[in-house]
């Protein structure tokens, strides 16, 4: 009998092992040059769409949206007390060039912004939501496992 959430978990883990590895491994510089199409793998997703939002303050981020509310700068950075300006500015940068949330300005003063998922953003969310959930589950076991090595 096939049993989906057995392949579920599975390929979770393995999305997660590759993601991990693919960061390991690879070295790019601070400006995210490595956002450009590797010419030595130009269809490779892993190098070539993963890498754009698979760092951690663009996950958290993302999750954070999921909410399907728009959020101001001010609530996101309160979502997430952690993250500085600097990097939270640069990550919201991120996702709107890769179209996985929208920037919305509004002419008013003081002036207004609000971030959304976009139709993309929303359909990565279900992927997201396994890892997070896969984290959920096994945080304890791997953080045991990291202590005994």
């Amino acid at each position: 009998m096939f049993d989906f959430n057995i392949y579920l978990t599975k390929f979770i883990t393995l999305l997660f092992i590759v993601v991990f590895y693919w960061r390991v491994i690879c070295i790019f510089d601070r400006k995210m040059k490595a956002h450009k199409l590797d010419l030595k793998y130009p269809i490779c997703p892993i190098r070539n769409i993963l890498s754009r939002f698979s760092d951690k303050w663009s996950l958290l981020l993302l999750a954070v949206l999921y909410t399907g509310k728009t959020m101001r700068y001010g609530e996101i950075k309160n979502e997430l007390p952690d993250i500085s300006q600097k990097m939270l500015t640069g990550t919201l940068k991120n996702l709107v060039k890769y179209n996985l949330i929208k920037r919305k300005a509004y002419a008013e003063i003081p002036p207004r912004v609000e971030y959304s998922l976009t139709e993309t953003g929303i359909s990565l969310m279900p992927s997201i939501q396994m890892m997070i959930t896969w984290a959920e589950n096994h945080f304890e076991e791997v953080l045991k496992n990291n202590k005994n090595h």
